[in-house]
């Protein structure tokens, strides 16, 4: 097994957790990728994989040499498809992060648009809300809301989703419907807290053209967009969220917007990763695809 074939086989296993899939992947014995493992980490002098009776993980240094890894077979792949011309279709596998509501409510419903259109591309899909390292965990892109100031990262705008201040008819019946800000500041709110800080986001309105940051009392605090929801329509306080998101529980009169007219500023759509000089094929056209769905909903004003 030439290098080239033996870091194929090596992220294969870091992706599959183990030695058994990988080797079946790559059409070898499982013995024959023990061995090859063995004297990668001889040739490195270092330990890449964790092994355990269950499953295989990669250590600090695998992680690194996992990233470095990924990068090295993409050039190789691209050169490969940038020899085939015009006609060659973009394939090979394509890592993506998406949050889960994003995902859920625009990418998951076209998906088999992009399958159908690109069959040599082989999608790995993740859902989460915390910060990935595109480089370090060998993801090739994401889809996030809210600020793109993470260093090294190209970022591509793909919509401004508008947000709006609501809370469960239950809970406003109880503490009643607040008209300004004075009142709101009294209610209480289910606390999202930053993956970046681990605090509270404050909930933010919008007065003669500034954005105002008010901080709410409450006993609630959440980590993710569906915990998010349910405290709200549970009658837990007030949330601030697009507005898309809570459209059905809108229309049906569970929850209940206040203060529309000092609506929260929109929140920012991108699709990120890493700067490079050269966008692999089947990168290139994941993120056009991305973009022509956005713009699609945009013109359709479906947010």
């Amino acid at each position: 097994m030439d290098r080239i074939d033996t870091m194929r086989l090596f992220t294969r296993i870091v992706e599959l957790g183990s030695f058994t899939a990988a080797a079946d992947d790559a059409g070898i014995a499982r013995a024959n990728a023990t061995y090859a493992m063995k004297g990668l980490e001889q040739r490195l002098g270092t330990r890449l994989l964790a092994r355990t009776t269950r499953h295989v993980s990669a250590t600090p240094e695998g992680r690194d040499y996992y990233a470095r890894c990924r990068r090295i077979l993409a050039d190789i792949d691209d050169a490969d498809a940038q020899a085939g011309g015009a006609d060659a279709r973009p394939g090979g596998r394509l890592r993506v992060d998406l949050q889960p509501s994003l995902a859920t409510m625009f990418i998951f419903p076209r998906l088999g648009e992009f399958c159908r259109r690109y069959p040599d591309i082989e999608l790995v899909l993740g859902t989460g809300d915390r910060l990935v390292d595109l480089v370090r965990e060998g993801v090739d892109c994401v889809v996030r809301g809210g600020e793109a100031r993470v260093p090294g990262l190209v970022a591509r705008r793909l919509a401004r989703l508008p947000n709006v201040t609501c809370a469960s008819a239950a809970y406003l019946e109880q503490h009643g419907k607040p008209r300004t800000l004075d009142q709101f500041r009294r209610h209480a709110g289910v606390h999202y807290l930053s993956n970046a800080t681990g605090r509270p986001m404050p909930f933010q309105f919008t007065v003669d053209g500034k954005v105002i940051d008010v901080a709410l009392g409450g006993a609630i605090s959440v980590t993710t967009a569906e915990a998010y929801n349910a405290c709200c329509l549970q009658g837990l306080g007030f949330i601030q969220t697009a507005r898309a998101r809570l459209a059905p529980h809108l229309q049906e009169g569970k929850l209940v917007e206040v203060l529309p007219s000092l609506a929260p500023p929109p929140t920012p759509l991108w699709v990120m990763y890493p700067q490079q000089r050269h966008l692999a094929p089947r990168l290139r056209v994941f993120v056009d695809w991305v973009v022509e769905i956005f713009a699609a909903l945009h013109e359709s004003r479906a947010f």
